[in-house]
């Protein structure tokens, strides 16, 4: 029992100090991949060269946390070929320690670095990517990031030609068509120049279609005119604004669960919060695979065999299944399939997959 303890502490250390090196080797590729996008953005704007590189640091996070399986699939290939290279694996295995037990420790760090994550690093995470994208807002040219749906109804805000904008503000969105909408226009000195209100407003494409309107000239209210339809010209339509609103990247995984409450009252689809849910639970237990298919692949080596091979299908067929993953989820968003299924099946596979190999291995 105290070899079985020195042995998890050793493997764990091991473990990982390995998953530190490599993390910080892709924070490193993170900053200086995005610092490149975020001074090509910022290049015909006048900020100083500290502006680009904040951004960069902003966006970070968010990349880490997606990227953050390859970082676990390599420090899992990474360990388990150390302790075959040094021959440590067979001293473990000559004490009467089988391969499961070996591979029970990093693939419990893993799972409980993906609890958290989820539950203790998105909040943090979340608003960090909100305010990179509030501070990005600031400087677009076409204000993408000003959409949102709260508690108070849906917020949009675009730009007219440079020299006005607008703030629309609808009840709720129903088939494509906003609710009970107003739209306030406003000179580039914040003076509100019209007022629209509008029983609903079809927008499925950027000529929006308003019935029973009233168009007010004055900010008294007294006098309008009213039409049966009025055709807006917007710059968004149905599929743009679905977009932005389904960022949930701002959102902390503890505030998910009163979104879903707010979006069902403004007749919002609620599937991407639900495939967002699910896939933050199923966060730990793919860390967890990726420990188990890097063993699987990786075990079989024999001590005096060529492991390139080995290493390169272990890594070519995790990061087909992490793309498969992705795809799965697509098909659950777009409804081709049910939410829970399309994200927790790649997993299944997986640890289908994983099962099988891992019974031949601990033969060994």
């Amino acid at each position: 029992m105290n070899l079985f303890s020195t042995l998890n502490r050793y493997i764990g250390k091991k473990f990982l100090h390995t998953l530190l090196v490599v993390f910080l080797v892709f924070v490193c590729l993170c900053v200086i991949l995005n610092l490149f996008e975020e001074v090509n953005f910022f290049k015909d704007h006048n900020v100083t060269p500290a502006v680009p590189l904040i951004m960069t640091f902003l966006k970070v996070p968010i990349l880490l946390l997606s990227l953050f399986p390859f970082i676990v699939l390599i420090s899992s290939v990474y360990l388990f070929l150390n302790l075959i290279q040094t021959y440590e694996l067979i001293s473990i295995k000559t004490a009467g320690i089988s391969n499961i037990k070996i591979i029970a420790i990093p693939a419990l760090i893993a799972f409980g670095l993906g609890l958290f994550i989820i539950f203790g690093c998105t909040p943090l995470t979340s608003k960090i990517t909100q305010k990179y994208y509030d501070v990005r807002s600031n400087y677009s040219s076409n204000n993408n990031y000003l959409a949102a749906i709260t508690a108070n109804g849906i917020w949009i805000r675009e730009n007219i030609n440079g020299n006005y904008f607008s703030i629309i503000e609808a009840k709720k969105i129903k088939d494509n068509r906003l609710q009970d909408i107003a739209i306030y226009k406003f000179d580039k000195d914040y003076n509100l120049v019209s007022k629209i209100r509008a029983e609903s407003a079809n927008i499925n494409s950027k000529k929006w279609q308003l019935t029973n309107v009233r168009i007010f000239t004055e900010t008294e209210n007294k006098n309008y005119v009213e039409y049966e339809s009025f055709e807006y010209e917007s710059t968004y339509n149905a599929k743009e604004l679905t977009k932005f609103y389904s960022n949930l990247d701002t959102i902390s995984f503890w505030k998910l669960k009163s979104l879903i409450k707010v979006y069902n009252e403004r007749g919002y689809s609620i599937k991407e919060i639900e495939s967002k849910i699910h896939k933050s639970l199923a966060f730990p237990f793919y860390l967890l695979s990726m420990v188990l298919l890097a063993a699987v692949f990786i075990f079989k080596i024999n001590f005096r065999s060529k492991y390139s091979g080995y290493i390169i299908l272990s890594i070519i067929s995790c990061i087909a299944i992490y793309y498969i993953n992705d795809f799965s989820n697509a098909l659950g968003k777009t409804e081709k399939i049910p939410v829970i299924f399309s994200i927790w099946m790649p997993t299944l596979i997986i640890y289908t997959f994983s099962f099988v190999g891992l019974l031949r291995i601990n033969e060994k």
